[in-house]
């Protein structure tokens, strides 16, 4: 192939050409130092063999069936092969090297697989010299292997059908594995390597590399050898490199590992009933995220999407209060929390969702009230005001988007995202475990026109009738979090609201419980059910469970 691109034919200046995945495994399986392919067998652990520092990958048949549920006897079709090996090629930039079992077929599937394998970037296939539909080498005694001028056919019709010239065929030998002498493997290994093979996989199931080591001192190193050492495993690397080896595969451990680490976990939290446990000993989230590569995906947004206003937030954060006795001059939006306060915590979680125009209402021991980056507007009456006239105190901010929030709630980013992508005018999140009564503190109850059913067929739409704390047991539905989302129209009607109020002279002492009401009386305010994952900071106890939370 040639080397120059587009470039070079219009300037006449030679362009170093980037070396494809396909050249990338020539160069792994021909190089004269040792190189290792590591087992994937989907798009998750290919990433993984990625980060772990790993040049290439080996797409095991053994485990890609396994992931499937399914058996190594070609249980999964070559074309359900090829749709894993498509989201392989997606997820990393490594060249890839498939375990193509026997070529799936004669010489005309071998054919018809390999074009597929290069049309998906796929750059290398080894195939075996056994009988189609094949049965793992580890399974039973003197499997049948298939004639050798047949099985060089395949060879020759996987070499001609391939799309780009470093594309690597492995020929891989079975016969020490069934049984059969030195003499044989050599006489296969040299009769493949004739008919176009690139590299032997010479393969043994002894518990010592015997055998591998016996076989490389007759081979002579006439084509790069390959090697699965999962039997011989405690052989050191060093004589592998000393016997003049070529390639390592680790064939199957990503899968093995995997098993073992989600028996575990299934079976603690089936024994508990609970995560407790098992929370601190797995990956994160956040972790899924990082390698699927979500921080790629905002950036996409950013670049492609129709530019939207960002929301901005109203933090109430005036109220008096303290945390029975603890830090007595700190108000409780300030309490530390695993290192930071209360209040950027908060902060923190509406940044992450990309609301960053923050103002917060200070008035109990404002002073101590402090946020980089946020803007800070006093309620100086706070002591003789409720919750709606520290709103007021913000009116002027509320233009656009809105999220209101009270100053000691801690919840999810997915609640808050739920909120921000609703198309309601006004949403308020609702936790359906606050109809327990067990429940302390003063409490935002909640009645709707539709009570959370926990089918998740039921997408039935909920809307606030009334809130507050002396509501009839039967007409509860939930608890309101603290936490709620106007559009640029609902935040219009939340101003309206607010000057009725203050019209009617009733603002001073207004609560949110009661302009949501007032406000649901006039329009449509969405109820957006949740099942806990968050906390209403007020107590002591309160305070320990954040920074569990965290």
């Amino acid at each position: 192939m040639s080397s120059a691109g587009p470039l070079a034919a219009r300037t006449g200046a030679p362009v170093p050409a980037r070396r494809t995945r396909f050249a990338a495994l020539r160069q792994e399986i021909t190089s004269p130092s040792l190189s290792f392919l590591m087992e994937a067998h989907d798009g998750m652990s290919a990433k993984i063999v990625q980060e772990a520092g790993f040049r290439g990958v080996w797409a095991s048949g053994l485990t890609t069936s396994a992931a499937l549920g399914l058996r190594d006897s070609n249980e999964a079709s070559w074309t359900q092969v090829l749709d894993v090996l498509e989201y392989m090629a997606d997820a990393t930039t490594l060249p890839i090297l498939v375990d193509g079992d026997t070529g799936h077929g004669n010489f005309n599937n071998v054919r018809r697989f390999v074009r597929k394998l290069g049309e998906r970037g796929i750059a290398g296939v080894c195939i075996e010299d056994k009988l189609f539909p094949k049965t793992n080498s580890f399974l039973g005694e003197a499997q049948p292997l298939a004639d050798v001028a047949e099985f060089c056919g395949r060879i020759k019709a996987g070499k001609d059908s391939q799309t780009d010239d470093d594309f690597v065929l492995v020929a891989r030998v079975e016969a020490l594995i069934s049984g059969h002498s030195m003499e044989e493997a050599l006489r296969r290994a040299e009769a493949y390597h004739a008919a176009g093979a690139d590299a032997i996989l010479i393969h043994s199931k002894k518990s010592t590399a015997e055998e591998i080591f016996a076989f490389t001192e007759r081979w002579g190193n006439r084509a790069p050898v390959v090697i699965v050492p999962t039997m011989y495993y405690s052989t050191p690397t060093e004589l592998f490199r000393q016997a003049g080896i070529s390639t390592i595969i680790w064939a199957n451990h990503l899968m093995r590992s995997s098993i073992a680490a989600m028996r575990e976990t299934a079976q603690r939290i089936h024994e508990d009933e609970s995560l407790v446990r098992v929370e601190g000993s797995v990956a994160t989230v956040k972790d899924i995220f990082r390698i699927t590569g979500n921080a790629e995906l905002e950036e996409a947004e950013r670049r492609y999407l129709p530019a939207k206003p960002a929301a901005a937030a109203v933090v109430l954060a005036a109220a008096g209060g303290s945390l029975g006795g603890q830090a007595p001059d700190q108000p409780k939006c300030m309490v530390d929390i695993r290192g930071q306060s209360l209040l950027k915590r908060l902060a923190g979680t509406l940044r992450e969702s990309g609301v960053r125009d923050i103002t917060v209402v200070r008035g109990d021991r404002k002073e101590a009230v402090a946020l980089q980056g946020a803007r800070m507007l006093d309620n100086d009456r706070h002591a003789e005001t409720g919750e709606a006239w520290s709103l007021a105190c913000a009116r002027e901010t509320i233009r656009g988007e809105t999220v209101v929030v009270y100053g000691d709630v801690l919840f999810r980013r997915y609640i808050l995202d739920s909120l921000l992508t609703s198309s309601a005018e006004v949403v308020i999140a609702v936790d359906t475990l606050g109809t327990n009564e067990a429940s302390s503190g003063p409490r935002d109850l909640v009645a709707a026109d539709h009570r959370f059913s926990g089918d998740y067929l039921d997408d039935a739409p909920a809307h606030l009738r009334q809130m507050g704390a002396g509501l009839v047991p039967e007409e509860v539905c939930g608890e309101w979090m603290g936490l709620a989302r106007f559009s640029a129209r609902g935040a219009e009607w939340l101003r309206e609201e607010i000057a009725a109020l203050e019209a009617e002279g009733l603002l001073e002492q207004a609560d949110m419980p009661l302009l949501l009401t007032r406000l649901a009386a006039r329009h449509p305010v969405r109820v957006k059910y949740f099942t806990g994952h968050w906390l209403d900071v007020d107590t002591l106890t309160d305070l320990a469970e954040a920074r569990n939370f965290t």
